[in-house]
């Protein structure tokens, strides 16, 4: 059974709102750059973070026999002006614990097809 939710963020300020604090410490110019390096670092923070709306695809089962009860979830997102899909890793707590694939779509609607269609 799939579940759908509607996430009510802004998303795509997500990254606009990093270049901005950046560059209002580090001055014009490094803020995009700063804020690509933290993108990278933070990587599934971020996307998980940008995600507009989710569906739960079901539990996830690892390698790890660990006590921690994780989940599948697909997102469809809009990060730096580029929507997507992603296959998070989430606990109970919804905290996204990994990124297992990425696509990009060149605009809203195909991304929003592919979501639905998934």
């Amino acid at each position: 059974m799939d579940v759908f939710q509607s996430i009510d963020v802004a998303s795509d300020r997500v990254f606009s709102s990093l270049v901005s604090g950046l560059e209002v410490e580090f001055g014009r110019g490094a803020g995009a750059a700063l804020a690509q390096r933290f993108l990278d670092a933070e990587e599934v923070d971020f996307h998980w973070e940008a995600r507009l709306q989710e569906r739960w695809l079901g539990a996830y089962v690892g390698i790890d026999d660990d006590d921690i009860e994780l989940d599948r979830i697909v997102i469809l997102g809009l990060l730096d002006g580029e929507y997507f899909l992603a296959t998070m890793i989430v606990d109970g707590d919804g905290n996204a614990q990994g990124m297992m694939g990425r696509r990009v779509f060149e605009n809203e609607e195909v991304a929003r097809r592919a979501f639905t269609d998934g």
